[in-house]
């Protein structure tokens, strides 16, 4: 195959460090858990399809050295592998409160399946190592892992202390190389802002290539002529790639994009606020406050506060047609600018990994048909 063009989806992770050895349950840590269960987990699970159906596909993942830590730490696998314990045990009682129910009781059933599928995956598949399963795909040409600033500071903010951004820079590295057992090729600015001479503290770190905003781009000091549909080699001679403002509306925008979608799972509708105080006792927060738990009934229906039930089959039809119109909409705009441009262009799609799963419960099933339409066009 001879393609016309080239996109380039990436997916960021990263969570700040949060680890409570003093305390036995630390309302903070079910970040991790959440990201876990909802996001991590199941892209793993999806991408390990792809692996297992040979599917030609490639998409590029970072991981910031704060979200590597805590995956590796043992005693927050320890304090997840309870924390799911507690969401089967949930999810099972609703089963049996709601199995009478034609709408909900499907979807409690569903949810303690799911549970159960992801502590099966986690501590039975991947015994727990997910730092270890991405660089599986990685040695297995599937994923290209990008490092990241140590504490994902904001460097523009630190440019008028050097040594700051050269430190965020270098621990980024060194996370990397000890975590995945080589030097890192790219890498991701945090919220992808850069500034003039940045790409010389990069270049000095062994960095090839990073990713900035479409406008760092266009509004740089040299003019470019392909737009943000080719990359920008720096003085350093470093790789600039500019995020594409049409496929970040699509999947980020919950007013124009596809996560906005009536069928889709509501985000904010959660058995953890709306359900009776004793059905939830046991996932209360350390302090009795009320937790999202990641049982949501309801469907995103529209602008009303009257949603109605999640039904998964008509959920999965709409990711397929979104899947479809993404990959058709890059096809169509890499035709109408190869000819112009005399070499073949790319569409850089750079989101948060947090994203699918959690913010967008379908993004893990979206992700998975993308990356095979593409394989097979």
């Amino acid at each position: 195959m001879n393609p016309t063009g080239y996109v380039a989806l990436v997916l960021h992770a990263h969570l700040p460090f949060v680890r409570h050895p003093e305390r036995s349950k630390f309302h903070e840590e079910t970040w991790l858990f959440e990201a876990l269960t909802e996001c991590y987990v199941p892209i793993l699970t999806v991408l390990d399809g792809l692996v297992t159906d040979r599917v030609d596909f490639r998409v590029s993942v970072g991981l910031t050295p704060t979200l590597v830590a805590m995956l590796e730490d043992e005693l927050l696998q320890e304090r997840y592998r309870r924390h799911l314990d507690r969401l089967i045990d949930l999810a099972e009682n609703e089963s049996k409160r709601l199995s009478h129910h034609p709408e909900l009781g499907p979807v409690a059933r569903f949810y303690a399946e799911r549970f159960r599928l992801v502590r099966e995956n986690y501590f039975e598949r991947l015994n727990g190592d997910l730092v270890g399963a991405f660089r599986k795909m990685q040695e297995l040409g599937r994923v290209e892992l990008l490092a990241s600033a140590a504490t994902h500071g904001f460097l523009p903010s630190l440019r008028s202390v050097p040594s700051s951004v050269r430190a965020q820079i270098a621990v980024g590295v060194e996370s990397y190389r000890r975590a995945f057992g080589e030097a890192p090729q790219g890498f991701w600015l945090p919220e992808c802002a850069y500034y003039p001479g940045l790409d010389r503290f990069l270049a000095d770190a062994g960095i090839r290539y990073f990713f900035l905003e479409r406008h760092g781009i266009l509004r740089g000091d040299y003019r470019v002529s392909h737009g943000s549909y080719a990359p920008v080699v720096c003085p350093s001679g470093v790789a600039a790639f500019g995020r594409d403002g049409e496929t970040s509306r699509l999947v980020w925008s919950s007013e124009v994009g596809y996560p906005g979608d009536a069928a889709y799972r509501d985000f904010y509708k959660d058995l953890g606020y709306d359900g009776a105080l004793d059905t939830v006792r046991d996932v209360l927060g350390p302090d009795g406050a009320r937790v999202p738990t990641g049982l949501k009934y309801y469907r995103i229906t529209g602008p009303t506060a009257q949603k109605k039930p999640y039904d998964r089959e008509p959920a999965l039809e709409r990711v397929d047609v979104h899947a479809t119109d993404f990959v058709e909409r890059i096809a169509r705009r890499l035709d109408s600018v190869a000819p112009s441009m005399g070499t073949r262009p790319i569409v850089v799609a750079p989101y948060d990994a947090e994203l699918f799963g959690h913010w967008w419960f379908e993004g893990p099933e979206w992700l998975v048909r993308v990356l095979r339409k593409f394989a097979a066009r």
